[in-house]
């Protein structure tokens, strides 16, 4: 899998800008079908940092209701990555 295809977006979020200044951890969305160690050596080659931890959790797609027809959105991959002292992301800086 190529690397652009493992990672998708970085996620974001109040709770993703706090630990991002906390504990310098990052959010991304990933390929659902990408592992721990495909997923931190694709942050490492992309944004060129040191990854010390990956945690990987599903979220699953919410129940939508389009009139009387019930829906379902798609469920995703989400990835935390944890960087080495001293690295930073510089995409995410300053959102």
């Amino acid at each position: 899998m190529e690397l652009h295809q493992v990672i998708r977006k970085i996620l974001l979020t109040e709770k993703s800008n706090l630990d991002r200044e906390a504990a310098n951890k990052y959010h991304f969305e990933v390929d659902r079908r990408a592992n721990k160690v495909e997923i931190g050596q694709a942050v490492e080659k992309l944004f060129k940092v040191k990854v010390t931890e990956v945690r990987v959790i599903h979220v699953l797609g919410k129940k939508k209701r389009m009139g009387r027809v019930m829906g379902k959105k798609s469920d995703w991959k989400k990835a935390i990555v944890t960087l080495a002292e001293g690295s930073r992301i510089e995409v995410a800086e300053g959102v």
